[in-house]
């Protein structure tokens, strides 16, 4: 079993936590857009607060480790390794809890490229308890707004993890969706679950879009995220999303390998 001690170690050399390629200029620019309420910003959340700049910077120094000086504008910003693996371990714990008594999970990202195969071992493990690892709405379309206008994309599924692609995108050979930090996706197929009659999610997995969306509507959410992602932090503050992982969302996909045997370990979902 990989050690705690070893994690952080991992965490530290490959940048998912402590200095970060996300930068300060971007992950400001969130917060500013966040206070304003752009959805580009909010991700399906509506928060119940009002968020003042100053008030999300506080926020992520204290759930990310972020630095909490307002004239810290430029360079890297700074995940705490220890938050990350707090968040680990508590995330682990969600999982473990639905396992037991065998519940209902989806699983979605909006960051296919980097996280499909470590949401896909953490599905692969559900199922093979006994849990039922929803895949509703596929093939449906979703239109979502752009910075490049509105794109109709189509909902699909890879070893149980939704996501979005390119209509024609799998038939290209493309294999993976596209980065999409839109709750619309999540709100599609907890739709067509429930006009199907088949058991709504007890738990649902994911990032971006995918765990405000779900936390917004109700349902139990957690998720990985980044310092430019505060809707995530802030729907964990207001207890609309369970459990959030602060770490870089955007690093090489293999790098989340000792993560995911770290999770399955906790959670006693290993094979």
């Amino acid at each position: 079993m990989l050690s705690r001690g070893a994690l952080r170690a991992h965490l530290l050399t490959a940048g998912l936590a402590g200095p970060v390629a996300t930068t300060r200029e971007a992950s400001l620019r969130s917060y500013r857009l966040f206070a304003a309420r752009d959805p580009r910003a909010t991700l399906g959340l509506d928060p119940e607060r009002t968020w003042a700049e100053p008030d999300l910077l506080a926020l992520m120094a204290d759930r990310c480790g972020v630095s909490g000086d307002p004239a810290h504008v430029s360079g890297h910003d700074v995940i705490d390794p220890e938050r990350t693996l707090s968040g680990l371990d508590a995330f682990a714990g969600r999982l473990a809890a639905i396992a037991e008594r065998r519940g209902t999970v989806l699983f979605g990202t909006g960051h296919p490229h980097r996280l499909l195969a470590f949401y896909a071992s953490l599905a692969d493990a559900m199922s093979a308890v006994g849990c039922l690892v929803l895949t509703p709405a596929q093939g449906r379309c979703v239109d979502i707004t752009t910075r490049f206008g509105v794109r109709t994309y189509t909902l699909d599924y890879v070893r149980g993890v939704a996501m979005v692609r390119e209509p024609g995108a799998r038939s290209a050979g493309r294999e993976t969706g596209v980065h999409s930090h839109s709750p619309l996706p999540v709100r599609a197929a907890l739709e067509a679950v429930a006009e199907s009659g088949d058991p709504l999610p007890e738990l649902v997995v994911g990032d971006h879009g995918w765990v405000c969306g779900a936390g917004q509507l109700g349902f139990e959410a957690i998720g990985l995220a980044d310092t430019d992602d505060p809707a995530l932090f802030v729907g964990e503050a207001e207890g609309r999303v369970s459990v959030t992982v602060p770490l870089d969302d955007a690093v090489r996909s293999d790098y989340y390998r000792p993560l995911t045997r770290y999770v399955l370990n906790r959670a006693r979902l290993s094979q």
